[in-house]
């Protein structure tokens, strides 16, 4: 291998390497910004929402976890508590689009009308490049954001990681206790946990 070959195999390696802890963004580094259609086709930027909270909720119909959260009503109770408030909630479907599974942005806006939902919006990441930007694992899998873009959790909705909706009530909810403490400017007590659910079904 000659100087210049190996000066450009470690370059790659470096590049690799900050390509990674982008994607791995952990609480108290700046959240990733995206631009991406949401289910109107309309152009959602995450800098658009500087200056207030906001939740990403990476989410899939299909997915049994995601079904327990809506069928409590677990997921729409909160949307609506902490839009209230003037929290931003964005809803992220990053199944991509040849997957059985996938839903455009007229079946999004359905399904989420039909459980009584209340997100900001319902983000079609098709190309699932906001998802990979944020490692999102699972569905549901929540972050949460502050006024000046750090992200300040990532992780499970609640520590209930089962399908059965009869415990949501039981469970410590994640979301609702950064959100309460960050409003009241304490530190979140618990800024990452492991999420549970569906593996998001990523373009290839």
């Amino acid at each position: 291998m000659t100087r210049l070959d190996l000066t450009r195999s470690l370059a790659a390696l470096v590049c690799a390497a900050a390509v990674g802890l982008a994607y791995a963004a952990a609480p108290g580094a700046a959240a990733p910004d995206f631009a991406v259609a949401d289910a109107t086709g309309k152009t959602v930027k995450l800098s658009d929402y500087r200056g207030k909270f906001v939740v990403l909720e990476w989410t899939n119909p299909e997915c049994p976890f995601v079904r327990k959260h809506y069928g409590s009503r677990n997921m729409q109770d909160l949307q609506k508590e902490w839009g209230a408030k003037d929290v931003v909630w964005l809803s992220v479907n990053s199944t991509r689009q040849d997957h059985y599974e996938y839903k455009d942005g007229a079946q999004m806006q359905a399904w989420m009308a039909a459980q009584g939902g209340a997100p900001q919006a319902v983000l079609i990441d098709a190309t699932s490049a906001t998802g990979r930007a944020y490692a999102a694992k699972t569905t549901p899998h929540m972050f949460v954001i502050d006024p000046k873009g750090v992200l300040i959790y990532k992780g499970a909705f609640d520590d209930r990681p089962e399908t059965d909706r009869v415990s949501v009530p039981e469970g410590r909810n994640f979301v609702d206790d950064a959100l309460t403490s960050a409003m009241a400017n304490r530190p979140v007590e618990t800024p990452v946990t492991t999420p549970y659910g569906c593996a998001v079904h990523y373009a290839q």
